[in-house]
């Protein structure tokens, strides 16, 4: 099964030019490029916030920021259509806030509140939503794994063109559990989009050190003959272009599909991370070459879709949301003593 890695013919061309940020003209709409840029602005705000939450002890226990891969879910769900279904691992709040869900209860449950979505008893790590099909971050690594697939299976025995996109990252992907996974997919052929989302240092290892066949993560589904791409995870029109022919095969009957998103956290691991296995040079470099909303917004501004004032007003309504989600997660009471023993399911 062929190996497509058009990520890697992008990266070095754009390294033998020189350029810090690819300003071709964009295959987006004008509606499209400033839904992706205001999608990807919410989760950075926000997740600034909830940083700055977690260090004033708001939020408690484990807390893992999703600053920088934003161009990854955002690129993703725009190739996602109604009954679509998605699951994650713990670094979850963008894939919730890019499906639709509300930044006041995903906040209120990082703060354990009784307006969190999952009423305060989930918190980071531990959010669902029925409605917009979001099956949860899960913090046990790959546990997620199988868990979509059995969606996808449940799709193709109703029948249905829905597809799963399952979401796990590069640290994730050597456990024994996903390759299991991978073989039952392919099998039975079902409808699921494996998304690794690559940020090159799993918990806190960069994967060259950690994993063999480290530059292409992806090509692993050829031994089960599923397909799969490389892609350049900073950049959102890449990550929607690949997701739209793996969607494609999805819904065709052709099986799994495979996309290795490469994409960089600036953040450590969780916020309990000091990250020194890297250094800050390669963090800032990332950031002034590569930032995805920073690459939408220069699109944007070149191809005069908006102004400079024009995109100071998103931030600023982002901002307004944002701030709203933080007052209502810290004036939100906890929850009842009586919600202890509900949602347990209780076997005879």
């Amino acid at each position: 099964m062929a190996v497509k890695s058009a990520y890697l013919a992008r990266k070095n061309a754009k390294e033998k030019s020189g350029k810090k940020t690819d300003l071709k003209n964009s295959g987006f709409s004008a509606e499209e490029e400033l839904k992706s840029y205001r999608d990807m602005l919410l989760i950075r705000r926000f997740e600034e916030k909830a940083g700055q939450l977690y260090g004033m002890g708001v939020i408690g226990g484990f807390c893992h920021l999703y600053i920088g891969q934003e161009a990854v879910v955002v690129g993703l769900e725009m190739s996602a259509k109604e009954g679509d279904q998605r699951i994650t691992s713990y670094r979850d709040h963008g894939h919730m806030l890019a499906c639709g869900m509300d930044p006041k209860g995903v906040m209120a449950e990082l703060t354990g509140r009784k307006g969190g979505l999952s009423k305060g008893k989930g918190g980071s790590m531990h959010m669902f939503s029925k409605e917009k099909n979001f099956y949860g971050g899960h913090g046990i690594v790959a546990a997620q794994v199988p868990l979509g697939a059995g969606l996808a299976f449940a799709n193709r025995y109703r029948k249905n063109d829905n597809v799963s996109f399952t979401y796990f990252g590069d640290g994730a992907a050597n456990q024994g559990q996903v390759y299991e996974t991978f073989n039952m997919a392919s099998i039975w052929k079902l409808p699921v989009v494996f998304v690794i989302e690559n940020n090159r240092y799993a918990m806190g290892t960069a994967n060259t050190r950690s994993t063999a066949a480290a530059e292409h993560l992806g090509a692993r589904g050829e031994a089960f003959d599923i397909p799969s791409e490389q892609v350049d995870g900073m950049d959102v029109e890449a990550v929607k272009e690949a997701a739209d022919r793996a969607v494609e095969h999805c819904r065709s009957g052709e099986g799994p599909y495979i996309l290795e998103m490469m994409t960089y956290r600036y953040r450590g691991h969780s916020m309990s991370d000091p990250a020194k296995y890297r250094s800050k040079e390669e963090v800032q470099k990332m950031r002034e070459e590569h930032d995805p909303i920073e690459q939408v917004k220069a699109r944007i501004l070149k191809a005069n879709r908006a102004t400079e004032d024009d995109l100071k007003k998103i931030d600023a309504e982002i901002r307004e949301i944002v701030t709203a989600a933080a007052d209502f997660a810290t004036a939100d009471a906890p929850p009842d003593d009586s919600e202890l023993y509900t949602d347990i399911y209780k076997v005879a």
